[in-house]
């Protein structure tokens, strides 16, 4: 029985999913290389384990459609003699944010797919990571890294919207933030933060003035976004996450490539326009709404800088083509 061919979804999917995963294998190998705590060690030795295992099997899936395998990241990327750029704390906190990015693409990946093969791939993707985030936050735990969001008292009975003010009802006295909007807003401050440390690591050790002119603007985009969300859980008496720049050691030598070190930058702002629109969606109240979908607004011009100076660095690569068929009639 003929296979059937990958739909444009499946292929699109595991050509972006190759690529981010070569990426993840050189960071966490360079990360592997200074870790001095054994159990944050065997925690990214396992996660770089599962990335081998899911190149390997992108790679028998792009060989059975025949398809052209990705550039992507390898050791050409990686200086594996640079100094720590991280300490051990923040590799775990690192490792733990970028599960949470897996589990929400994965799912996606998986809700998109139609062939078997591709089916049970994802399937085991998302055990892969679900079962890598919580060694995570059983890891985190142990080593008092690991940050709740607030804590609301447990209501004594169901309570119903009273009218549309609870949503529009934001002058003067607001109501009190929700737990959905007070979620939703921890997560992305955490998220920020990891962003916005790893956009100042890679500025230290950046040698191209227009990959730090860049970075440049992603931390000033962060430190917009950070001083919004916090500020919201100030005002409620809320903690907000600590912030990571502190994990960042004084090493100025480039770990990574430049071209690595931007396209991580661009996996962030893709990522954040993600969560914050899920955050839009979900939040009933109007202005911390309207504070979401400005953020996207903001994520997107950035996201476009990114990907103008990817294509004039000639670092990016061209997604698969749908078939031209003018091209094919002549």
């Amino acid at each position: 029985m003929q296979q059937e061919r990958l739909t444009s979804s499946e292929i699109s999917n595991i050509w972006t999913h190759y690529i981010r995963e070569t990426m993840a294998v050189c960071i966490t190998k360079y990360m592997l290389k200074s870790i001095k705590d054994k159990e944050i060690y065997d925690f990214l030795q396992y996660a770089l384990d599962l990335s081998f295992q899911h190149i390997d099997s992108l790679t028998e899936l792009f060989k059975k459609e025949k398809f052209p395998i990705p550039k992507g990241f390898s050791k050409e990327d990686v200086n594996m003699d640079a100094p720590a750029l991280f300490t051990d704390a923040y590799c775990l906190l690192y490792m733990h944010t970028m599960t949470m990015h897996g589990m929400q693409a994965y799912g996606l990946a998986s809700s998109v797919s139609i062939r078997k093969d591709v089916c049970d791939f994802y399937g085991r993707c998302n055990q892969d990571t679900h079962d890598l985030y919580n060694k995570a936050i059983e890891l985190l735990s142990e080593k008092n890294l690991l940050e709740k969001p607030p804590l609301y008292a447990t209501p004594e009975k169901p309570v119903f919207v009273p009218d549309f003010k609870y949503v529009t009802d934001v002058f003067g006295k607001k109501r009190k933030i929700n737990t959905i909007e007070a979620g939703n807003i921890f997560f992305n401050l955490q998220k920020s933060y990891i962003a916005k440390s790893s956009f100042i690591a890679f500025k230290q050790v950046s040698r191209d003035s227009d990959v730090q002119r860049f970075l440049d603007k992603c931390i000033n985009n962060k430190n917009k976004h950070i001083a919004s969300f916090a500020s919201m859980l100030l005002k409620e008496g809320l903690h907000s996450p600590r912030p990571f720049e502190s994990e960042i050691t004084n090493s100025t030598t480039a770990p990574f490539s430049e071209k690595l070190m931007l396209f991580h930058s661009g996996f962030f702002f893709a990522a954040a326009i993600s969560y914050y629109g899920a955050a839009a969606v979900a939040c009933m109240r109007a202005d911390i709404a309207v504070l979401a979908e400005k953020a996207i607004l903001d994520d997107l011009l950035v996201y476009g800088s990114f990907g103008k100076l990817m294509i004039e660095k000639n670092w990016i690569e061209q997604p698969p083509d749908a078939d031209d068929r003018k091209v094919l009639e002549q």
